[in-house]
């Protein structure tokens, strides 16, 4: 499978988000590959987003979210858990980025197990805090570029026909709850609903 070009994040940020859906998600630690299929992802752009990180403007936090596209963007939320976004926007935004929700394990599955102290593989990944980690994402993986073989990268992967996938609200926010830019593919299988 090839890595996804730069190419592929230089588009609009709820697209990227929708495309995602199905793409491997791979992280080289400790000499192994751990990876998992990308299930559930969310978009967030800019100045039309109150609830992005860079609707305030650029900071120490975010920068990475201005920064070139195909980048990863970690960050440190309710000071104990981390997340991971790939940068991603059209021209006519300065900023966005798409937070990778949920995978479905591939790879790397007993030390994903070590890491989450669990072996439900239905809940090693299901959810932004536990995917990173069971994957061992952290802040030295800000800035990761995701379209080289490097410690964290996204390949292609299965191709996912619009109908199943689900568009809805975003997770755990209280502005922009108007936007459908939670995307999921329908036959997920952590998918509780």
């Amino acid at each position: 499978m090839k890595i996804l070009a730069r190419s592929f994040y230089e588009r609009d940020t709820t697209d990227v988000a929708r495309d995602l859906l199905g793409k491997i998600l791979v992280r080289k630690i400790d000499g192994q590959i751990v990876s998992g299929v990308i299930v559930e992802t969310e978009a967030y752009r800019y100045k039309d987003d109150p609830a992005s990180h860079t609707y305030g403007g650029m900071t120490e936090r975010n920068k990475a979210m201005f920064g070139q596209v195909g980048r990863a963007y970690v960050y440190f939320t309710y000071g104990m858990h981390y997340c991971v976004n790939a940068v991603a926007r059209s021209q006519d935004y300065e900023a966005g980025a798409v937070l990778i929700r949920s995978l479905v394990p591939r790879q790397g599955i007993d030390f994903m197990s070590r890491r989450r102290k669990t072996s439900d593989i239905s809940n090693l990944t299901n959810g932004p805090a536990k995917l990173t980690q069971a994957l061992k994402i952290t802040k030295k993986e800000y800035g990761e570029d995701l379209t080289k073989r490097s410690n964290l990268f996204i390949l292609d992967g299965l191709e996912i026909k619009k109908s199943e996938i689900f568009a809805g609200p975003r997770v755990g926010i209280k502005k922009a709850n108007d936007k459908m830019w939670n995307f999921k593919i329908t036959k997920n299988v952590f998918d509780q609903n």
